[in-house]
């Protein structure tokens, strides 16, 4: 492809919404792989949980089991947490260091476990269509 604009030493072609598409920067990030057990005494939990459930979280994808199921009250306590735990955090912050969360209901002794397995490399360019800001090599 020729790409007849540079800037800052790297080549812009296209556009996409008025923003230069930047080609040539390596546009990979990493996230975390994970897995949401469910843990804790059995005879404490009121809900439906069984200990040893999980699921598992690579990219923007969760997936069961076969013929597992899981809460949608406890799944909507757990989600506003994930892409933070997906994310690369400091040693010191709470994000990486805290991994379990209760169950919504009171009454319930479960609790979730979410545990970093492994990471998986995206590209930004096959996530969003959204160009990267020129300059942007972070």
């Amino acid at each position: 492809m020729r790409c007849p604009v540079q800037v800052a030493g790297i080549r812009l072609c296209g556009q996409q919404a008025g923003a230069a598409t930047v080609t040539d920067v390596n546009d990979e990030f990493e996230l975390w792989n994970l897995r949401v057990e469910v843990v804790g005494d059995q005879a404490s939990m009121v809900c439906e949980h069984t200990v040893g459930d999980y699921f598992e979280v690579i990219g923007e994808n969760l997936t069961l089991p076969a013929n597992q199921k899981f809460s949608i009250y406890a799944l909507a306590a757990i989600l506003p947490l994930l892409p933070a735990k997906q994310r690369m955090t400091h040693a010191h912050d709470w994000m990486t260091t805290d991994a379990e969360i209760a169950c919504p209901d009171p009454h319930c002794g479960a609790r979730f476990r979410i545990s970093r397995t492994g990471r998986t490399t995206f590209r930004h360019s096959e996530t969003t269509v959204v160009a990267l800001p020129a300059g942007n090599d972070d």
